[in-house]
């Protein structure tokens, strides 16, 4: 396979933010308790494939090719530090912590298919698709919070295309400089880890619920098992 299809591969995975995106500009806004409960519920689903993504995807590099100090030091790094931004944000105009969240495991798993094209496309791949099932719910929330946080709708979208194009420039910096560099992919990915880990707690897991509503919890259920059964995919 080419370094072509390697670019394609991340930008795909990174369209899906704007699909996400564009399926909420035409969904418009939940006035009704059913959608109310769909939204909650895809918030909660994107909350969980975040969960599944640390567990599967980021942190297990990180205990492989880092040593247990460099591991919790990056890890607490990540997390530390989108806390000063998530306040930083919060003081001057609002949270944007899903399209934050959506950065922070977009970059590092492109990073990492790039890394991993030249040794095993095939796994590459199957990495692409597990990022595109993430981006879809990550870019449906993001856009949500972005109108919410007084973004024009062109703008939204605008900026969820923009996420798009970071795929394959992260991709193509993995595959030329990384590959060789396992140690430092693995900190990118712990950072990141720390930061998601931090955002979905803080932010994201409290706009899933509903009062007296159960259902949309389970969200986070079935987003962790798409998480879980595309780790077990990727071997």
């Amino acid at each position: 396979m080419t370094i072509y299809w390697m670019l394609l591969l991340a930008w795909g995975a990174g369209l899906m933010a704007l699909l996400g995106g564009v399926i909420a500009h035409i969904e418009g806004s939940a006035n009704t308790t059913g959608k109310r409960e769909l939204v909650h519920g895809i918030t909660a689903f994107g909350g969980g494939i975040l969960m599944a993504a640390v567990a599967f995807a980021l942190m297990p590099e990180g205990m492989k090719e880092l040593n247990e100090w460099q591991l919790a030091l990056m890890f607490a790094l990540g997390g530390v530090s989108f806390a000063i931004v998530d306040a930083y944000l919060a003081k001057h105009g609002g949270h944007v912590a899903q399209f934050m969240a959506m950065l922070l495991d977009f970059l590092p798993e492109a990073i990492s298919l790039g890394a991993l094209f030249a040794a095993s496309p095939n796994t590459a791949i199957l990495l692409a698709v597990f990022i595109a099932a993430q981006n879809l719910p990550e870019g449906f929330n993001a856009y949500r919070e972005l109108r919410f946080a007084q973004l024009k709708a062109k703008t939204a979208l605008v900026g969820l295309f923009g996420v798009s194009l970071f795929g394959p420039l992260a991709a193509l910096l993995g595959y030329i400089w990384l590959r060789d560099a396992p140690e430092v992919t693995a900190t990118i990915m712990s950072f990141a880890a720390g930061g998601i880990l931090y955002l979905v707690f803080q932010d994201i897991a409290p706009q899933a619920r509903m009062r007296r509503h159960w259902t949309p919890s389970l969200g986070a259920v079935l987003g962790f098992i798409v998480g879980m059964l595309s780790k077990q995919l990727l071997g």
